[in-house]
């Protein structure tokens, strides 16, 4: 027979941030996160209408390195 554990809460428990007052239910880190993957899925859209804007950042990258060595 297994045992389960059982949690108890007492009254000094944080609650979640959307339980807190002025704090709204999404968190800053869901919102990054959300924006880190628009971002991502705007770029991949980006090479692969414009292939073109690839060879040109890796010129661009290219060419400061080579600046830098010089």
């Amino acid at each position: 027979m297994t045992h389960r554990a059982r949690h108890k809460e007492t009254e000094d428990f944080l609650g979640a941030s959307a339980d807190v007052p002025g704090r709204d239910a999404a968190g800053r880190g869901e919102f990054l996160e959300f924006l880190g993957l628009t971002l991502a899925a705007g770029a991949f859209v980006l090479f692969v209408v414009h292939p073109e804007v690839s060879e040109a950042l890796v010129h661009a990258l290219a060419a400061r390195t080579a600046a830098f060595v010089h």
